[in-house]
């Protein structure tokens, strides 16, 4: 039985883990905590989840608080191993064990039938679940240690830009809540794949590191989900909004060939200097612009997909902490690998202002 809490949180405790070997000590203590029905923000292989034990409903609201999150946004129930699921699922399609191989642990999230199990409260009140299995060296072994299933959405203020270090989310929800682990910068960057395999077809709602070619080399009828992005009602899946992962500076699009979308661009951003606003933009370091007087962070060259998507929200919130008053971005041309999750992130940033070039 988990014990209730009762007392009001005054400090958030940063413990320093080493990311490939973890301190046995820390994980002991980060596992009580989850135990006790606190709140954990430790590193996974993309971003910071903020974690709380999956079946202990009261924790799960108090997460959803401290995120300032909707109930109507499902988590994602993290697990240490593919056999783990078993107590949280109805139906074990026979596709999760060809995924389990291929891709956990991983960047890859599967929709599933839920069993009674699972609270409402993680799922929305649908009646599927969202599990993954985390490679992160540090998850895995707070998964082990806690030896419970944990809910765990990005370590952040909702809709802000997700952190991919512990400073992030300190920034966010220091006070909030109970614990970070800090295990150094993230790996990928941005969020899981998420794959629902309660369809007729296997469907990617929402991209990530798990590409849809690669998951086509498991089941080849998979396909990409349309775009219904929908702001009310009980969501399939995190991160469906059509505002998400969005500074608190308005962030314009432009998209098109390189050309034409840098030079309206910079057009646009002159002309906002002149206004006398403070501008960002966020460009790839090989990108061509004239002299500008603009705060402009490095993201990663054109073509380097993987480094593009690791800065990326560190690069936002460098330019929100900067205090610029809008952020000018490229939508960077179809990319190998992570340039699909890319460019969801940067269309929700940007929750319609895109500006289509050439």
């Amino acid at each position: 039985m988990i014990a209730k809490r009762t007392d009001c949180l005054r400090v958030t405790r940063t413990l320093t883990v080493t990311p490939a070997a973890p301190e046995p000590h820390a994980i002991a203590d980060a596992a009580a905590c989850l135990l006790g029905g606190g709140l954990v923000a430790f590193p996974t292989e993309t971003v910071y989840g903020l974690g709380v034990s999956a079946l202990e409903a009261a924790a799960v609201r108090r997460l959803f608080a401290a995120k300032g999150r909707p109930a109507d946004d499902p988590l994602i129930v993290h697990v240490a191993s593919v056999q783990d699921i078993s107590p949280l699922i109805a139906i074990r399609p026979p596709a999760v064990e060809a995924l389990a191989a291929r891709f956990w642990p991983g960047p890859l999230t599967l929709v599933l039938p839920r069993s009674a199990l699972v609270p409402d409260e993680v799922t929305a009140g649908l009646d599927t679940v969202a599990i993954r299995v985390p490679a992160h060296p540090v998850a895995h072994a707070l998964l082990q240690a806690a030896a419970i299933p944990v809910a765990a959405p990005s370590a952040n203020l909702f809709s802000r830009p997700s952190p991919t270090r512990a400073a992030h989310v300190l920034e966010d929800l220091d006070g909030r809540i109970d614990l970070v682990l800090d295990g150094g910068p993230t790996w990928v960057g941005v969020e899981s794949t998420v794959l629902d395999l309660t369809g007729e077809v296997p469907t990617v709602l929402r991209p990530g590191a798990v590409t849809l070619d690669m998951l086509r080399t498991v089941l080849p009828a998979a396909r990409m989900r349309g775009d219904d992005s929908r702001d009310s009602g009980p969501q399939r899946s995190p991160g469906l909004l059509s505002r998400h992962y969005a500074p608190r500076a308005p962030l314009t699009l432009y998209d098109g060939p390189s050309g034409p979308a840098l030079e309206r661009l910079a057009h646009d951003a002159r002309e906002a200097r002149a206004a006398g606003r403070r501008v960002g933009v966020l460009v790839a370091d090989d990108d061509a612009l004239p002299a500008l007087d603009v705060l402009r962070p490095p993201l990663g060259a054109a073509g380097d997909a993987n480094a593009i998507a690791a800065r990326l929200y560190a690069a936002l919130r460098e330019l929100d902490a900067a205090g610029v008053d809008e952020i000018l971005a490229r939508a960077h041309p179809v990319l190998e690998g992570l340039g699909d999750a890319i460019g969801d992130r940067l269309r929700r940033a940007a929750a319609g202002r895109v500006i289509r070039c050439g």
